[in-house]
């Protein structure tokens, strides 16, 4: 939207307040650079795949802060989490690592959580994917 000079969550006081550290929604101004990543799976470069959705979580994260270094972003550049677990008991380690990895964000993202059947193979229970715009 036009008049906004950075990205801008979008919380309003009719709505009530988000579950979590995230907002309802972020405004992206126009002519933005942006970044989307691949869902990102919680395994390590030499292929292994640690036990938990908060290890696996820290990982997913980790891979998209690589990707986003790649492109000379930050986690405060994230407009979006889009985040995928294969079982409820996983939401409190997801959303743990979640809140860790914005600790220090000035402007929550926007933020999905679906629970999901499973992925390529039965070892992983989170992926995450996000999604980065900078002015």
């Amino acid at each position: 939207m036009p008049g906004f000079p950075v990205p801008q969550s979008l919380t309003p006081s009719t709505l009530p307040p988000p579950f979590a550290r995230y907002a309802h929604g972020v405004a992206v101004p126009h002519r933005c650079r942006w970044v989307l990543t691949s869902g990102q799976l919680g395994v390590m470069a030499d292929g292994t795949i640690p036990e938990g959705a908060l290890a696996q979580a820290r990982l997913c994260f980790a891979h998209c802060e690589a990707i986003l270094a790649a492109a000379e972003m930050t986690p405060a550049d994230v407009v979006r989490i889009n985040a995928f677990v294969t079982d409820r008991a996983h939401m409190a380690g997801y959303m743990a690592a979640r809140d860790e990895w914005l600790s220090a964000a000035d402007r929550l993202p926007a933020s999905t959580l679906v629970i999901v059947s499973g992925f390529t193979r039965p070892e992983f229970v989170v992926e995450v994917e996000v999604t980065a715009a900078r002015a």
